[in-house]
């Protein structure tokens, strides 16, 4: 059996009525609740018998986890820098369903032969995009 207790403010707006019809219900004993002090309290059991069917319980949020990560390649040639820095922007817009979409910044400093990646995004496709420069890196040894 569930305890999930709602307010009457919070049944109000999951049945989208006005507090004061919820409150009548309640008065005329059309939806049971419990007096808690000077307020009102109802279990997600009452709503369901109410109207008469099921509510899912509610959701609980997930923290959202965004990773910002800056890989520095020393000694690449600008045509393998490019070649990794296009193909990881084509990874990073190929996203998860539901989950954030990653952002990609190259820079390739032709002097220094160097290509500065910075990732910033989810945790899960931060890391996928880190293996691919991995794999990219052993291949071009």
């Amino acid at each position: 059996m569930s305890q999930d207790l709602y307010t009457v403010e919070q049944v109000a707006s999951l049945l989208d009525l006005h507090v004061r019809t919820v409150r009548v219900y309640v008065r005329e004993g059309r939806l049971k609740a419990t007096r808690i002090g000077k307020q009102y309290r109802i279990t997600r059991e009452a709503i369901e018998a109410l109207t008469g069917r099921s509510m899912s319980p509610p959701e609980r949020r997930r923290s959202h986890v965004e990773v910002s990560s800056i890989v520095e390649i020393e000694d690449i040639e600008r045509d393998a820098a490019m070649r990794i820095a296009n193909g990881l922007v084509a990874a990073s817009n190929s996203s998860d369903e539901g989950e954030s979409p990653l952002r990609v910044d190259t820079l390739y400093d032709p002097k220094r032969e160097r290509l500065k990646l910075i990732v910033t995004g989810p945790l899960g496709a931060n890391t996928r995009l880190l293996q691919l420069v991995a794999l990219y890196l052993e291949s071009e040894s």
